[in-house]
């Protein structure tokens, strides 16, 4: 293993958050503190519990992973599309450097950077509401999980797309409505039997309701069956980025 090779990506994609901080750190934190102001103060003071927990405090860990997924996805596929774009890719795949590697600087990066963010967005949300976490290192390790899967998810899409508008296409139009459908800002058990059904094929479900269990110890689904819906994805998205660099798709010229 090349740990010199996988410092120098990772180090060189952190250093491009800290350059960016105001757009890559500040902006999520604002956008999430809008969503306490409009969800949490507006529509809360007007619905009652949920199962106990206040609706302020009921959407904290949705809003997180709202934030986690789709910062994983954004900071590792830009952080691949855009040398592969301006051609320095093809220079790090002709050095005695390995996919594990190269996967390892950049998607490690991208997930260390939405994991600060799901950090400091979590710090924030206590100034907004009463939080205490049931199981805080389950709430790590699905935090982990998350950001790890998303960002090798981001890395896919990064190889995936030709251009800077497909770099948004597959965020914007799947993930995004999959997250707020995913329970992000109600209990699925809210919802008519019909659409609790619809519900559990969305796969943002697992995520999301194992993620509130470690807050609250309440899900909308076994916190098995959420930890096994992670790791199976994890395993695809790994299992992809394997297939792509043995076959060259999409990173062969």
């Amino acid at each position: 293993m090349n740990w010199s090779a996988v410092k120098s990506i990772y180090v060189y994609e952190m250093t491009r958050f800290f350059r960016t901080i105001a757009q890559s750190l500040i902006s999520p934190v604002v956008s999430t503190s809008l969503y306490f102001v409009v969800f949490g103060a507006a529509i809360g003071s007007r619905m009652q519990e949920i199962e106990g927990v206040s609706y302020g405090a009921f959407i904290v860990p949705g809003l997180i992973m709202l934030t986690v997924m789709t910062q994983s996805i954004s900071n590792a596929s830009f952080g691949i599309y855009f040398p592969k774009f301006i051609g320095t890719f093809y220079e790090l795949l002709s050095a005695p450097v390995n996919f594990i590697e190269i996967v390892m600087g950049y998607a490690g990066a991208a997930a260390t950077k939405a994991f600060l963010i799901g950090l400091i967005i979590l710090g924030t949300s206590f100034l907004f509401v009463d939080i205490t976490i049931a199981h805080p290192l389950a709430m790590l390790a699905f935090l982990v999980l998350t950001c790890l899967s998303f960002a090798l998810f981001g890395f896919i899409l990064g190889i995936w797309a030709d251009n800077f508008e497909q770099l948004q296409l597959i965020p914007l139009l799947v993930i995004t409505p999959l997250i707020f459908l995913g329970g992000s800002f109600y209990s699925i058990t809210m919802l008519p039997p019909v659409w609790q059904t619809i519900s559990l094929f969305n796969p943002v479900v697992y995520l999301i309701s194992g993620f509130r269990w470690a807050f609250f110890g309440m899900s909308d689904v076994p916190v098995v069956t959420s930890l096994f819906a992670i790791a199976v994805f994890f395993a695809i998205c790994l299992g992809f980025v394997g297939w792509i660099f043995r076959t060259g798709w999409r990173i062969r010229q």
